[in-house]
């Protein structure tokens, strides 16, 4: 009787998934009205960008593409795969010349940034600063010092208890109070150091637990060999934390992408903000289905795309299987 009851349970079950898919293909396919995204591709690449300028930040997202591209499916030896890192780390200096304009480029405005430049943007930058001041933070709340470890503790803990709305709307409208007169930072700017704040605290936590998963017997091998406390930090100790702190940093991150979504509330017109707008616009009412089915592909296609370069730095960091 329980093996006919489960049959039956399948069988529904099945026959449920099977209708959910099949109507969801065929709304995709033949029912969705797609002319509110593909009338708008270009809002939601770069957003309010000048026209007449906006072949910058799609050359930057381009590259950023074929740099992910070469990443995973380039060859695993050679030039290419060795100058990589230094290649990486030229994007983030790249995108912000080419968005905000220099070396003979047309300045423009933080105001005129949008669309999905600007969450990458917001994202890369933010994780480059938070992740040093994580690892320095998880130094701290381990340090001998009582006041550096008692300071480092107390960030962490007050950060981890702070809703990331709360930062984010004291990045906006309280740092410029605190700032000296003449000196003023653009939105974008703010924002960067908010989410860096924020996400620093919950870095240090990840690196922390990876530095005490690394056996005392590491150091005390580093001290054998007569290296100093720092160079066996520097160079024994720190690497390993972050190899093992790797997937938790990667969920960090992924994170933070989507968390860029909350500056739509701030005034900045990323993803999110694009799509606000454009279900604001008469001619488009009642798409909120399209708009938002659109706008989760999106993220996912990017968060994905990130999880898979951490899962390949990750196997290129272990010497076991990347042998």
């Amino acid at each position: 009787m329980n093996r006919v009851i489960d049959r039956l349970l399948t069988l529904l079950m099945l026959a449920l998934l099977g209708w959910v898919g099949f109507s969801g293909v065929h709304w995709l396919l033949f029912a969705a009205d797609w002319t509110v995204v593909t009338a708008n591709l270009p809002l939601y690449a770069v957003g309010g960008y000048p026209p007449d300028q906006r072949w910058r930040p799609l050359v930057w997202i381009a590259l950023l593409i074929l740099m992910t591209a070469i990443t995973l499916m380039g060859p695993r030896r050679g030039w290419l795969r060795r100058g990589l890192p230094a290649l990486w780390s030229l994007m983030v200096p790249l995108g912000v010349v080419l968005l905000a304009g220099g070396l003979g480029l047309q300045p423009v405005p933080t105001r005129e940034w949008g669309g999905f430049s600007l969450t990458l943007l917001l994202t890369v930058c933010s994780a480059l600063l938070s992740l040093p001041a994580g690892v320095l933070l998880a130094l701290g709340r381990r340090s001998d010092l009582p006041v550096l470890r008692v300071a480092s503790t107390a960030y962490i803990e007050v950060m981890r208890a702070v809703p990331l709305i709360a930062v984010l709307f004291f990045g906006q409208l309280l740092i410029p109070l605190f700032l000296p007169p003449g000196l003023e930072l653009n939105r974008v700017l703010r924002a960067v150091i908010a989410f860096a704040l924020f996400a620093a605290a919950y870095i240090a936590e990840d690196v922390r637990g990876g530095l005490q998963a690394i056996p005392p017997t590491q150091t005390e091998a580093a001290a054998v060999l007569g290296l100093s406390p720092f160079q066996s930090l520097r160079l024994v100790v720190l690497p390993q934390a972050l190899r093992i702190a790797l997937p938790a940093l990667t969920n960090q991150a992924v994170g933070l992408l989507q968390n860029t979504s909350l500056m739509a509330i701030l005034g900045l017109v990323e993803l999110l903000g694009i799509s606000r707008s454009l279900l604001a616009n008469p001619a488009f009412i009642g798409r909120y289905l399209e708009v938002y089915v659109w706008l989760a592909a999106v993220y996912w296609l990017a968060c994905t795309a990130m999880a898979l370069l951490a899962r390949h730095l990750e196997i290129q960091l272990d010497p076991l299987r990347s042998s």
